[in-house]
């Protein structure tokens, strides 16, 4: 007898066999919500305590920078309102220059955040935050003490343009920046030292041209770090007189000693101590402050 047929073995039935022929019903949405688009994904993606705040345009929160251990700037808060212009001050070691530095993004913080116009630039470089509108007065301070102070004014126009570095092109292509560039120099009472070398420029004067060449970059927050510092009685009038004039249409966030200065000068005041905030606000307030009067003002205010 021949061997026996094995019976035909049939697959058995499971769910899976037909998961693939069938089509599943769309995902139902809750009633009320719609369907999110770029904008509010991204609205929903910031940090709840990140609400954009119109008023302010330059803030630090819960800044803080430390160097193998030594906490230079602790836990600093610093609210700078549009159109205003803030003075950062303090006696020598206070932590001025090292908060300004991380403000101006060159110097990384170990903690904290810090937000322009609401948006967070805590690991933005120094070079896009001015191309922002946020711009420190030494970033573009390289002044040519051999061209003239119009020639200075010039090469700082060029850089929006993208055209700094076209040594090849003649003078007169920069011709078209000739009368913007002579209307900063008016701005900043330099109209007769136009022609003069930057060399030649008094102290005074050549602080004027720096101011100057920042403006040229429009911007819309200036930093500056101790606009009056080595100067004389006469200059430091003149250049205060000159900062109070630029800062009519933008915002000017400053570090300087001189509070009897800053007093005539400022909207608010930040006074720091050993890298934190000790008081802020009006001259009126911050003048009266105890801890200020035995941490600043014993220090050689006038």
């Amino acid at each position: 007898m021949g061997p026996t047929a094995r019976p035909k073995r049939t697959r058995p039935w499971h769910a899976s066999c037909v998961q693939q022929s069938v089509k599943r019903p769309a995902a139902r949405r809750l009633p009320g919500l719609k369907p999110e688009n770029k904008d509010e994904r991204e609205e929903n993606s910031r940090p709840m305590n990140a609400a954009p705040n119109d008023d302010i345009i330059l803030e630090a929160r819960n800044l803080t920078k430390e160097f193998k251990g030594f906490v230079a700037v602790k836990e600093v808060n610093l609210q700078v309102r549009r159109g205003t212009i803030h003075a950062l001050i303090g006696p020598n070691g206070a932590g001025k220059s090292t908060v300004f530095n991380l403000l101006t993004k060159f110097l990384t913080p170990t903690r904290g955040q810090i937000l322009y116009k609401g948006r967070d630039i805590t690991r933005t470089k120094p070079a896009d935050i001015a191309l922002m509108g946020l711009v420190r007065s030494f970033q573009i301070s390289a002044v040519f003490p051999h061209l003239s102070v119009l020639e200075n004014v010039r090469v700082a126009l060029q850089r929006p343009l993208g055209t700094s570095f076209h040594f090849w092109k003649s003078e007169s292509s920069l011709y078209d920046l000739h009368d913007r560039a002579l209307e900063l120099i008016e701005a900043v009472n330099l109209t007769p030292w136009a022609g003069h070398t930057a060399a030649e420029l008094p102290y005074g004067r050549k602080r004027a041209l720096e101011i100057a060449t920042t403006l040229a970059l429009d911007p819309e927050v200036m930093l500056l770090d101790e606009p009056l510092a080595g100067m004389g009685h006469e200059d430091i009038e003149g250049t205060a007189a000159l900062i109070k004039r630029v800062a009519a249409d933008r915002t000017v966030l400053m570090v300087e000693h001189n509070l009897s200065v800053v007093a005539h000068l400022s909207d608010t005041i930040t006074v720091l101590r050993r890298g934190e905030i000790l008081a802020e606000g009006p001259y009126e307030v911050v003048s009266k402050n105890p801890q200020v009067m035995e941490a600043y003002m014993g220090t050689g205010h006038a």
